[in-house]
């Protein structure tokens, strides 16, 4: 069996085994099959020195600390794959240390920021489109409210079924990384915006028998993330924030700092969010913190 049917037989795996998003299937394909072409007669023969060259050169290319970590991630899954079926002996990354990255913070918004592209997204659903366009108006009103309500993944936003907003309950489930499905909640400007954008949908011939909330006309058969992206950005623009400083991701951050600056539990930002490890959602701390701080200088006696 050469490297090309390994890779192979490893992303099978993960996708059976492990029910690996489509996304993820895909970054693993193009990483291993990179690193299979850079290395002399591919990576399934590979030895320790041979992948250590492989991250030399591509920190000589200059690719980010955090690219080479994801690229070490998928070999190390790969050799421990092939270790555990007896495809190979050893496993040669075994010796090798991950890049060194530090963690960013996230990118956010203020709550009065967020609160200026809500409003804006809402008047323009009212009749204050720029283009006159009312039917995408209500569907930006309703994508934009249902995130910043739910903290969903762009991916899980826009492949929502039409059942969500049929059903108008406080609360949904959705099938998140991992084929996971977990419970989160609807605010009532929420469930309005839905209600709006179904009853403009229903008058859509095209949209009628779709079973996405967010109908288009692509391979998906549904809204696609670079036109929400798109879309968000113009938005901010009206709303008179930067571009530059908004995405459907950076949304989703702001409902997780917005909850925890309001007291909300890290464990429970955790599953809202579909976080499987709590130290993801741990890049929030310093929200946490700030908190803290706060806490203290109001209400602590000897604070100045």
């Amino acid at each position: 069996m050469n490297s090309t049917a390994r890779i192979e037989a490893f992303l099978e795996m993960m996708n059976a085994e492990r029910g690996a998003a489509e996304n993820t299937l895909s970054s693993y394909r193009r990483d291993l099959e990179d690193a299979s072409e850079a290395i002399g007669g591919g990576l399934a023969g590979a030895a320790a020195a041979d992948i250590r060259a492989y991250l030399d050169d591509i920190a000589a290319r200059g690719f980010a600390p955090t690219s080479q970590a994801r690229k070490l991630s998928a070999i190390r899954q790969f050799f421990k794959f092939l270790y555990a079926e007896g495809l190979r002996g050893d496993d040669p990354t075994g010796t090798l240390d991950s890049p060194k990255k530090g963690r960013p913070l996230p990118k956010t918004m203020t709550e009065a920021e967020t609160g200026r592209l809500v409003d804006r997204a809402a008047e323009e659903a009212g009749g204050a489109a720029p283009d006159g366009d009312r039917l995408a108006a209500l569907r930006l009103h309703a994508l934009v409210e249902v995130l910043y309500a739910t903290g969903l993944r762009v991916s899980e936003l826009v492949g929502l079924p039409v059942t969500v907003a049929l059903r108008d309950d406080r609360f949904f489930m959705v099938r998140g990384k991992g084929d996971k499905e977990r419970m989160v909640p609807l605010s009532a400007k929420a469930r309005a915006a839905m209600r709006a954008w179904l009853a403009a949908r229903a008058g859509v011939p095209a949209y009628a028998d779709s079973p996405f909330l967010f109908p288009a006309s692509s391979d998906s058969g549904h809204l696609s993330r670079q036109v929400f992206a798109r879309d968000l950005k113009g938005l901010a623009a009206r709303a008179g924030i930067a571009a530059t400083k908004i995405s459907p991701h950076v949304l989703r951050h702001a409902f997780a700092s917005h909850l925890l600056q309001n007291g909300a539990d890290l464990r429970a930002v955790q599953q809202l969010l579909g976080h499987a490890d709590i130290s993801t959602t741990q890049i929030y701390t310093h929200v946490l913190e700030e908190r803290l701080v706060r806490l203290v200088n109001d209400h602590h006696p000897l604070a100045d």
